[in-house]
């Protein structure tokens, strides 16, 4: 007869059950934002509205947030949902955004707007950028007329990063034409002239 097989040594799980139990680190945190400009307060300060909704690091946690919170279709007009590196705040004052800028995408369709935010997202939290050092965040914003995207960056001056940067995004989203504005222009003059175009 064979002698018992001794069960002590068995690990209580296979390998495979414990992989997928693990969760898949991403590179770096990331901070979604919430914003919604639909009910301002009277007198409120710009950006007042801004709220730091969850931080994560994890793929697993980043499909939780997407599918149960972080679609544009789940928007009311005139709110935004940001998807910037954890540290950083989705404000042209803070030091990691002063000297940068964004490029820039519209469009009419909403179904568009959810692809091309997701598309994106999925790029950032996957480091899919040859320049990432250079990104700061992403901003998914609903509008009456139109819906936009817009990809912060650090340094607006270094023209090769951005038109790196640009080129790959337009090819991520596949879409037309983008521009690409200095935030320090937008703050003096409402519709900011494009300093580079992909």
């Amino acid at each position: 007869a064979p002698p018992p097989v001794d069960t002590t040594e068995v690990p209580p799980f296979t390998a495979t059950e414990t992989a997928v139990k693990q969760p898949h680190k991403l590179e770096r945190k990331w901070t979604f934002w919430f914003d919604n400009q639909s009910k301002p307060k009277q007198g409120a300060a710009w950006g007042s509205s801004l709220k730091k909704a969850y931080t994560f690091d994890t793929v697993e946690e980043f499909w939780s947030l997407y599918d149960q919170i972080f679609k544009p279709s789940k928007l009311t007009v005139n709110a935004d949902f940001h998807l910037f590196k954890a540290g950083i705040e989705p404000k042209w004052e803070d030091p990691e955004c002063a000297n940068g800028g964004k490029w820039t995408v519209t469009s009419s369709r909403k179904a568009n707007l959810e692809t091309m935010w997701l598309e994106t997202l999925m790029a950032l939290v996957g480091e899919q950028f040859d320049d990432s050092e250079d990104i700061c965040g992403v901003v998914a914003s609903v509008r009456r007329s139109q819906d936009k995207l817009s990809l912060w960056t650090k340094t607006a001056t270094n023209e090769a990063a951005q038109m790196g940067i640009g080129r790959k995004w337009k090819e991520i989203i596949d879409t037309e034409k983008i521009s690409y504005s200095f935030h320090d222009d937008s703050k003096r003059e409402r519709s900011a002239k494009s300093r580079y175009t992909v």
